[in-house]
């Protein structure tokens, strides 16, 4: 939710109806905890700054009456103070996320915001692993403990599922793979099926026979030490150990397994339709970026090997 130092900037109103466009946010759109916390921080900076501009407490009315010169201050202020084009075309959608979500629920409608025009960003390929370095990670990572068959398990899982971490680390015990699939909770509350390979399942059996906790299924597949469901952060750093160990680019991540799938498909036949269904995007254009990325390797394979390259 919003800091106090940032209600103090709103009348009574004002701080009301941001709580509930935070609730809307959380129940409705069911964000993410790290995408609910970039919402609310990038409205908080607006609202600081057009407080400031205006010298006063920010009401309902001065909101939605911000022009084209408050948002473009605004984001100007913010590039002077080094933010990336990145940051500052986020910053936006979330402004616009709140003066949209205003405008349908009756409370007030600002007609400029629409002609604000969202800083360009450079497209970024994934930063994918090549098939054999993919191999050497799973095959030649830790395996002697617990801890270590269950991050074995995890990243054997996201390479072989493609999965995202959190759809990973939510899964628990119930949530097994039954005749070969397993089911899946995606961005928005969507389910998807995803094949699962003998190779996955091998992984899973041999840290669930050597975990010291006892299963039920309501119990996370994934957990920590303590026994509490395993967070993102300690199988972010259990990755930079392995990388470093391996002596694997600084570039694998847990997501970096995902794309790492998507790119390993692609290169051995898969078609788009089929990767974006086993990604669960929703849009093909978003699984399109993989074919630019096969575009680059293939690049990068004929400079090398063409002898008038």
């Amino acid at each position: 939710m919003f800091k106090h130092t940032v209600l103090e900037y709103c009348e009574p109103d004002l701080q009301r109806i941001l709580n509930n466009w935070v609730s809307w946010l959380q129940n409705e759109k069911q964000l993410s905890k790290h995408t609910l916390r970039a919402y609310i921080s990038d409205l908080s900076d607006f609202l600081e700054f057009l407080s400031n501009h205006h010298a006063s407490a920010l009401s309902i009315q001065i909101v939605s009456s911000a022009n084209l010169s408050d948002f473009r201050s605004w984001l100007s202020k913010q590039a002077v103070n080094g933010s990336s084009n990145a940051s500052r075309a986020r910053a936006l959608s979330s402004l616009k996320n709140f003066l949209t979500w205003m405008d349908r629920q009756g409370i007030a409608h600002n007609a400029a915001v629409g002609g604000m025009r969202s800083p360009k960003i450079p497209r970024k390929l994934p930063k994918a692993l090549e098939e054999n370095q993919a191999f050497r990670l799973l095959d030649d990572m830790p395996n002697s403990t617990w801890i270590e068959k269950r991050d074995k398990a995890l990243f054997t899982m996201l390479y072989g599922c493609g999965l995202r971490i959190e759809e990973a680390l939510q899964l628990n015990i119930k949530d097994l793979p039954k005749n070969g699939f397993v089911q899946v909770k995606g961005k928005g509350n969507k389910e998807r099926f995803v094949p699962f390979l003998s190779k996955i399942d091998e992984a899973l059996e041999d840290y669930r026979e050597n975990c010291p906790y006892p299963e039920d299924k309501d119990r996370a597949l994934f957990i920590g030490a303590k026994g509490r469901r395993l967070k993102q952060g300690v199988a972010q750093k259990a990755m930079r150990d392995i990388r470093k160990q391996l002596l694997l680019p600084d570039t694998l991540t847990p997501h970096a397994l995902r794309h790492s799938f998507a790119t390993h498909l692609l290169q051995n036949g898969a078609n788009l339709r089929e990767i974006q269904e086993l990604l669960g995007h929703a849009s093909l254009s978003t699984t399109q970026i993989y074919t630019d990325m096969n575009f680059d390797e293939l690049q990068k394979i004929y400079k090398k090997a063409h002898p008038r390259a």
